[in-house]
């Protein structure tokens, strides 16, 4: 229910948005970073991570790669924001559609992981989908892609850090607040911020952006200690979901013939893809018990 709860508020994320408009996609970021530091500093305290957090920033390798992080996910909320407000909402969940398959591909070209040939088919017809959807689109679909590789390079990095949710996401922000900080120094003085524009209730609104970034993250790690990673795998498809619907039935976006098939691909690469990693995983844990049975 946790991980489910999580993917549910992602997924939803196209109605929240747009309700900080006429704020720009990068006036929004920059809120949503500093309010991200606010509401991550005061969980830090309330759950005692402090300690944890002195420690991240003494420690360079994990540094490194939290600041890297930090990069990424600036750079996947940007486009995000933008794509959501911009009438782009089926082009970001066709992003986090191609996510999975995507970091299959990171993990073969950067940590030299090796795929079994029904992944392989998988990613080919993930590619075509790409190639479909870029001819129907007339042209490259680029926040999917952005939104997927930036998504995918953010995993690795927090992956290879390994350090817990609210302390490196509290070090993320730091490492990210203070260009977002002069960004809204620089946009109140030039008299272009709509954070106090349009009333008390659109200021507060901004507000809340540190609490819709820290709300899910938190059901996403009650639920990652308790669950599978199987289950958390088959849970990350509600998002994409809930954003592909919203953006057809809701936002009635325009979905031709030819992004149709573009998309049908995708899902069947996807139905591959998990179908094979679940047939591997049962396989991998019936071998363990056998030998585990022949041990004893």
């Amino acid at each position: 229910m946790l991980g489910a709860a999580a993917y549910t508020m992602w997924g939803a994320f196209p109605l929240y948005w747009p309700l900080l408009e006429p704020g720009g996609a990068i006036e929004i970021l920059a809120h949503r970073i500093l309010w991200s530091l606010v509401t991550m500093a005061v969980l830090a305290v309330a759950l005692r991570r402090t300690t944890q957090l002195r420690a991240l920033v003494a420690d360079r390798r994990k540094l490194a790669l939290l600041t890297v992080a930090a990069v990424t996910v600036t750079v996947n909320w940007a486009t995000y924001i933008w794509g959501v407000n911009n009438g782009r909402v089926v082009e970001t969940s066709l992003g986090y559609f191609i996510n999975p398959l995507v970091t299959v591909l990171m993990g073969v070209l950067i940590l030299g992981e090796r795929l079994r040939p029904l992944q392989w088919g998988a990613l080919a017809l993930a590619g075509g989908a790409v190639g479909v959807l870029a001819i129907d689109y007339g042209r490259v679909p680029l926040v999917a892609l952005v939104l997927a590789f930036s998504f995918g390079t953010y995993g690795l990095a927090k992956k290879t850090a390994n350090v817990g949710a609210v302390e490196s996401l509290t070090l993320e922000t730091m490492i990210i607040a203070p260009v977002a900080a002069v960004y809204v120094a620089t946009l109140s003085a030039g008299g272009g911020s709509n954070f106090a524009a349009h009333g008390v209730g659109h200021a507060l609104l901004f507000t809340t952006t540190g609490i819709v970034t820290a709300i899910p993250l938190l059901c996403f790690g009650a639920a990652a200690t308790r669950v599978s990673m199987v289950s958390l795998g088959l849970l990350q498809y509600l998002a994409p979901i809930f954003q592909f619907a919203l953006g057809v039935l809701y936002f009635h976006e325009n979905m031709p013939a030819g992004r149709w098939v573009g998309f049908i691909l995708v899902w069947i690469a996807l139905v591959l893809f998990t179908a094979e990693a679940l047939t591997h995983h049962r396989r991998r844990q019936l071998r363990l018990a056998v030998e585990a049975s022949s041990a004893a």
